[in-house]
């Protein structure tokens, strides 16, 4: 009888064509441990050679292997019980049928006697399907209460990428498995892991840690998908390591011509939200764009824009670069998303670029009326956008004659939290020694909302030998209304007090921040000086 049974099993195992595997259900030695390897052989077999499952499934044959599995579904070993649940809906059973469900239900009851190898595929199995299984949920738990186990970083990286996101709790033991295993992490595999952190939003600090760590241990070039996707995974984590960003734009940048344009844009924007420039990069970005002006799509060049905006980054070809992005512009700005347009305006302000053809489009009555009306976050966003772009129109750019902002529209709501309870340590400290440093209340505005759309934290009035007068007392046109009648004293000045708090980013993180370049350049425009505090 072993003889027999080895004897079939080789002849399933060497099938290359459905029919001897079908002829085999004729068998008297067919166990039904054998009859489940020839259903997993032929699904294998019409995968593999594109065959018509509904012939196979049809044929009274295969009836008969189901037949014989079924009747002794006790005696079907693990590894083909388990592959039984892959090749029953591979060759079209339903998958709420009843041979699929008598699978399930007995792989349910071996749960506990499964080794965790099985149970790894077995779950990337249930969690690839795309539907609810009434075995994933206890596949899920055994591993939790399993995880110790676990062993080998493929496994753990695996798990992460394909099954973590089903389960919280297991992703926490996995994290914590792959914290143990991180110097034996290969590049290909800090991806994976870094990657399912980020499509699951899930931003483990001491993890994140130890796999920068551990990558810039890397002595050798890492290959171009995983200097992309960990670009990628650290924006969408907000995870800003100096040193890997470095090594990241350093490796990155002999690559760029290889990239296309989409990845191109995307590494920018990335960087941008990062708050991490890195000028030989930008640079070759730039001069990307001026090669492969027909093949960078308007909607690419101006996420390039606006990433460059974000970073305060003016290209060394700057006319060259602005004069292509005005005349790529031109005339294409109606099919442009509003909000688009209105992110493309200001950069263009922030860089000191200005078209007063753009400037007249957003400005218009048109254009802004549609904004007014919409409470969405990304509405109001544009809107903070569109005073800067009015303020630029007002302050920095002379021989602009209109449309601006109506005076009512510059004092709306702009959604800044004047909470005192949610206050930071820093702006408490402010409220706190500015009285006294000055010498009472009155001397001092706080959290001024300008027309400009930038909030200062402070604001103060002094006189010719630097002593500060009643701050209300004077005309304010730098607010929607004015508390004060008197103008300014011959030789007294406004100071707008600014707050910078970016603990997370380098020392350099003021100057590169292109709204902070901005703000500073509108405020001294309207005769304020700078105090500035972090």
């Amino acid at each position: 009888a072993d003889a027999e049974e080895q004897q079939l099993r080789e002849l399933i195992r060497a099938a290359t064509a459905p029919q001897e595997l079908l002829q085999l259900s004729q068998e008297p030695a067919l166990s039904s441990n054998l009859a489940a390897l020839a259903i997993g052989r032929l699904a294998r077999l019409a995968r593999q050679q594109h065959l018509d499952s509904a012939a196979i499934r049809d044929d009274p044959r295969f009836q008969q292997l189901l037949t014989t599995v079924d009747e002794q579904i006790s005696q079907v070993w693990n590894t083909p019980l388990v592959q039984l649940l892959q090749s029953l809906p591979a060759l079209g059973l339903a998958r709420g049928g009843r041979q699929v469900r008598s699978v399930e239900q007995e792989v349910l009851w071996r749960l506990r006697r499964l080794p965790l190898r099985q149970l790894q595929h077995l779950a990337e199995h249930l969690a690839g399907q795309g539907q609810d299984s009434p075995l994933l949920p206890e596949v899920l738990r055994k591993l939790e209460l399993r995880w110790t186990e676990l062993e080998g970083t493929h496994t753990v990286v695996t798990l992460m990428a394909k099954v973590g996101h089903l389960s919280p709790a297991l992703m926490e033991r996995l994290e914590d498995k792959a914290l143990e295993l991180a110097e034996q992490l290969s590049p290909e595999e800090l991806r994976r892991v870094v990657l399912a952190l980020a499509l699951q939003q899930r931003r483990c600090v001491p993890l994140l840690r130890a796999l920068s760590y551990h990558l810039l241990q890397k002595p050798a070039e890492l290959p171009l998908p995983v200097l992309t996707d960990l670009l990628f995974a650290y924006s969408k984590l907000s995870f800003q390591q100096p040193q890997v960003l470095h090594r990241l734009s350093l490796e990155l940048q002999p690559h760029l011509g290889s990239l296309s344009p989409a990845q191109v844009s995307r590494c920018a924007r990335s960087f941008a939200s990062l708050r991490w420039l890195s000028r030989p990069l930008a640079e070759a970005i730039a001069q990307y764009c001026l090669d492969s002006t027909q093949n960078v799509s308007i909607t690419q060049l101006c996420g390039i824009l606006v990433s460059f905006a974000r970073l305060n980054f003016q290209p060394s070809c700057g006319e060259e670069f602005f004069s292509m992005v005005c005349e790529r512009l031109q005339g294409q700005e109606q099919q442009l998303d509003m909000h688009l347009l209105t992110d493309v305006v200001w950069s263009l302000c922030v860089l000191q670029q200005p078209q007063a053809t753009h400037l007249c489009q957003v400005l218009s009555p048109e254009f802004h009326t549609r904004l007014r009306g919409d409470p969405s976050p990304r509405a109001q966003s544009s809107w903070l956008k569109l005073l800067h772009i009015n303020a630029t129109a007002r302050l920095e750019t002379p021989g602009y004659q209109g449309p601006f902002l109506p005076p009512e529209a510059l004092g709306r709501d702009r959604g800044k939290d004047k909470d005192k309870a949610k206050a930071t340590p820093l702006q408490r400290g402010l409220w706190e020694a500015l009285p006294g440093a000055l010498g009472g209340h009155d001397l001092v505005r706080y959290d001024v909302s300008t027309v400009y759309g930038w909030d200062m934290d402070a604001e103060v009035v002094l006189d010719n030998d630097n002593k500060p007068l009643p701050v209300r007392d004077f005309t304010a046109p730098h607010l929607l209304q004015s508390e004060g009648t008197k103008p300014l004293p011959p030789g007294a000045r406004r100071v707008a007090v600014l707050r910078w708090e970016l603990p997370q980013f380098s020392s350099r993180g003021r100057e590169l921040l292109g709204r902070g370049s901005m703000a500073r350049r509108h405020l001294r425009a309207a005769g304020f000086l700078l105090a500035e505090v972090s």
